[in-house]
């Protein structure tokens, strides 16, 4: 393998490892968190959801589906406004507008999804 194929599959294993070695410690810290909660129930502990949440396991929350879909509506229209100026600064790019909106409506749709979960989801009161 030459160089010219390492440094990019460098840059990509990096994105990668990255992401394993969050989303393996957020693992880690819930099943310490799980184990804990069982030793106390094994011990005849009253578990209350205070407690559950003061070992650190997460709350749901509807308004991070709300955040992230209007993060990705944000994307969304920054592809469009890049299409728009990119079909304005040379008469041979006039397609980009048109990809770029094609290419907008991935995280734009996944977005209003996303904020039609937020808003319209179950608004019971979880753990």
């Amino acid at each position: 393998m030459g160089v010219e194929i390492m440094v990019p599959l460098g840059m990509f294993a990096m994105v990668v490892a990255i992401v394993f070695i969050a989303i393996n410690g957020g693992t880690q810290k819930r099943k310490a968190a799980l184990s804990t909660v069982e030793e106390a129930i094994r011990a005849g502990q009253q578990v209350t959801p205070e407690l559950v949440r003061a070992l650190g396991m997460p709350r749901k929350d509807s308004n991070g589906d709300l955040k992230s879909g209007a993060i990705l509506l944000a994307v969304a229209v920054a592809f469009i406004v890049l299409g728009y100026t990119i079909s304005g600064v040379d008469d041979d790019a006039q397609e980009a507008f048109t990809v770029m909106t094609g290419i907008a409506a991935f995280p734009g749709f996944i977005g209003l999804v996303l904020m039609g979960f937020g808003l319209f989801g179950s608004k019971k009161d979880d753990l």
